[in-house]
């Protein structure tokens, strides 16, 4: 029997699988399995946590641990409910290990889903025959961060959009914020809705084009600053939904 419910905070380590058996003792092989038993060295007894990356996570104590992996005893189910309001991170494509760090450090600070996209600016381009294997790239960062955080749902990394449909997506959102240095008013003077979904805009090293800037503001976002600092690209969206998660999901 699964039940709802959020996992305790007592610093048990979280594991991936791609499918959660509903069986009365699991396995954790492969590299998951190798990491718990050679870097984590985890011992019959100890408490750990097995998901599936989309909210189900059984709770249990290692049975054995060797050489086929981890295998642990399950003692709880939860299904962990989706947190609320939801975060959209789009992030402009950044260079080199940039967009994967700000996937990584989004990740650990509660996003949900993560939009690449294609700013004029940008110096990096995911051709036909690169999209896939950025879109992997990305994907497997967030995986990564959401076990490494202990989030029971690895958030979602759609495929790259271009502006126009960036902004056909703010069509559906409650909130949407783009973040720019010459904006007048600061993150800190919006009413932050508590539901629905917010989305947040994060441009390239080169900045936005003032035709970004009007399309989005046009299609409803609200321009605005974090602060005096101009942050990066990289750490920019993590910075921002640190400071919405501090108006909803951790007031």
């Amino acid at each position: 029997m699964t039940d709802v419910g959020v996992p305790e905070l007592d610093g048990a380590p979280l594991f991936l699988l791609d499918t959660l058996p509903e069986t009365a003792e699991l396995l954790v092989d492969g590299p998951e399995g190798r990491h718990a038993v050679e870097v984590l060295r985890l011992a019959p007894g100890e408490r750990v946590r097995v998901g599936d990356g989309q909210g189900t996570v059984a709770e249990g104590d290692v049975v054995s641990a060797g050489a086929e992996g981890l295998r642990v005893a399950v003692t709880a189910r939860l299904e962990v409910p989706a947190p609320s309001p939801e975060f959209v991170l789009v992030q402009a494509l950044p260079k080199g290990d940039r967009g994967p760090l700000a996937v990584e450090l989004a990740t650990e600070l509660g996003v949900d889903r993560v939009v690449p996209w294609t700013a004029s600016r940008c110096v990096t381009r995911w051709r036909d025959d690169r999209i896939a294997k950025g879109v992997a790239k990305w994907q497997a960062s967030a995986r990564t961060a959401a076990k490494q955080s202990r989030r029971p749902r690895v958030p979602e990394v759609t495929g790259p959009m271009t502006t126009r449909e960036v902004c056909g997506m703010l069509a559906d959102v409650d909130l949407a914020v783009v973040l720019h240095e010459q904006a007048r008013r600061p993150l800190s003077g919006l009413e932050i809705p508590r539901e629905g979904t917010i989305a947040v805009i994060v441009g390239p090293e080169g900045g936005l084009t003032d035709g970004e800037v009007v399309a989005f503001r046009a299609a409803g976002a609200e321009a605005v600053r974090l602060g005096p600092e101009v942050l990066r690209t990289s750490t920019a969206g993590a910075a921002t939904l640190a400071a919405l998660s501090m108006r909803t999901r951790w007031a």
